[in-house]
């Protein structure tokens, strides 16, 4: 069951979904442009009977009012760190989507020793992954007042609809009732200027790419990519470009589009357990193989997914670390 609470981050009352065991593995789901945690409530319902699963509002999204002043990514992660620290959460795999990306990364970058594992969905870190999509937000970061009325045009109805179906094979499969909420929260009063100050940002997230790459190679989380394959935001070259920090990285691309969950949820979260069964399992495991894996022949334990899976690509990964 899913509780829905809000909690005090030095000043703001940030709204956040909480299910599942906490003493189980800890997953920070991480949301999107121009969405909120309710993004992931069909996630959470199919993995809080294995995991504990925490999902926040960013300020100025969802239910969470926003900041006084300028909306910037730093402040964002700023009140995730807060939210992260009231609640005692000392391990966590984040789950990092669109603007959640560059929310997870500052964390993990701050904090390294918390993370235990790294989910990404279309969560980009990298300039090959910029879409034409996104880089056609080029002229607004040139000239903010000058390219401000095209923008707003991201904001209205029809935008928010065409992220949630743009690359997407059968658009009636997609509940109508996402972007409905979506585009309810964007409507708000002021919640345009946020949106605006951190489309305006952005550009912030690029200045980090290397030092994220730092943190990938240096720390080697376990890592799993599912990406919408489809998605002209960020692109699959951006999820394939992971592998060169993280080679073991596993990865799966997926026929859809930008919210891979609005028609893979169920393929996503069997993804999610199956990696982590297989990297729990490891460290169980290495002494008893140790001295007799290269004598041994090895099963073919290439991840096949669902049988409904629309799987393109894949590449297995096998480093463990923290409670993965």
């Amino acid at each position: 069951m899913t509780s829905y609470r809000t909690v005090d981050v030095d000043g703001v009352e940030v709204f956040y979904r909480e299910a599942g065991d906490p003493a189980a593995q800890t997953l920070l789901l991480l949301h999107g442009f121009p969405t909120s945690s309710a993004q992931y409530q069909e996630l959470i319902d199919h993995l809080s009977d294995r995991f504990h699963l925490v999902a926040p509002d960013y300020p100025g999204f969802g239910y969470t009012p926003p900041l006084e002043g300028t909306s910037t990514f730093e402040r964002l992660a700023g009140v995730v760190d807060g939210f992260v620290g009231k609640l005692g959460l000392e391990h966590y795999a984040p789950y990092v989507f669109d603007f959640g990306a560059p929310v997870g990364f500052r964390l993990a970058t701050r904090h390294p020793e918390r993370v235990d594992a790294l989910i990404v969905q279309n969560g980009n870190a990298y300039e090959a992954g910029i879409g034409p999509n996104l880089a056609g937000l080029a002229p607004y970061w040139e000239d903010r007042e000058a390219a401000e009325p095209a923008v707003r045009g991201l904001l209205q109805l029809e935008a928010t609809r065409s992220q949630y179906l743009e690359g997407v094979a059968d658009p009636t499969s997609v509940n109508p009732d996402l972007w409905t909420l979506d585009q309810h929260f964007l409507d708000l009063p002021g919640r345009d200027r946020v949106m605006l100050d951190l489309i305006y940002d952005y550009t912030s997230n690029l200045a980090l790419y290397p030092a994220w790459h730092a943190y990938l190679r240096e720390r080697q989380p376990p890592t799993l990519i599912a990406w919408g394959a489809n998605d002209q935001y960020f692109i699959a070259e951006g999820a394939r470009a992971y592998l060169a920090d993280v080679p073991d990285a596993e990865l799966h691309l997926l026929d859809t589009g930008h919210f891979a969950l609005a028609t893979h949820a169920a393929e996503i979260a069997a993804l999610i357990t199956g990696f982590h069964a297989r990297h729990a399992a490891a460290p169980a495991t290495a002494c008893a193989i140790a001295g007799r894996i290269d004598s041994q022949p090895q099963p073919d334990t290439t991840p096949k997914g669902p049988p409904m899976s629309r799987l393109l690509y894949a590449a297995r990964g096998s480093r463990t670390s923290g409670r993965w």
